[in-house]
């Protein structure tokens, strides 16, 4: 049995001493006190909930929003930081590895948003490597959502 108390009891804590800091108005703490750290804070009571209690389903959406929170604060104030749907791409992917890692399902997923995620972030720079291709990669990257449609139609026409 998954112990239920676990995501409400992290989310209350949570919450509290966010708002709790804020009226205190804590200067260490003064950059934290946006919609990211929400986001954040309850990414990591569902990575709590996931991993405390067992409901492995739960890791999922908990990278998602820690990744989410983390990637809104660090693009903010570091400019080497790449913001790019990229990363938002490779956060997902991460957090289907990471389920599977505990569940044994979502590796397919992850692997497609991984592979997504690279071709999103390295895609100058591959297209530059190969210049002399590059008018046959452009006509390709002008068609590459159409095949990711048709992927998607035929895996879910698709029967087991």
């Amino acid at each position: 049995m998954k112990n239920q108390r676990i995501f409400p009891g992290i989310i209350l804590i949570g919450f509290g001493l966010y708002f709790y800091l804020q009226q205190k108005n804590i200067l260490l703490f003064q950059d934290f006190y946006n919609w990211p750290t929400l986001l954040a804070l309850v990414g990591v009571a569902f990575l709590c909930q996931g991993y405390g209690a067992k409901d492995y389903e739960a890791i999922l959406p908990g990278t998602i929003l820690v990744g989410f929170g983390i990637h809104f604060h660090v693009a903010d104030r570091f400019d080497v930081w790449i913001d790019h749907i990229g990363i938002f791409v490779l956060i997902i992917a991460l957090g289907f590895l990471l389920r599977h890692q505990k569940t044994r399902h979502g590796l397919f997923q992850g692997i497609l948003f991984l592979c997504l995620s690279i071709i999103l972030l390295f895609y100058n720079k591959v297209t530059e490597w190969l210049g002399l291709i590059e008018g046959g990669v452009a006509s390709a990257w002008e068609f590459w959502p159409i095949i990711l449609v048709a992927i998607g139609l035929f895996l879910l026409m698709k029967k087991k």
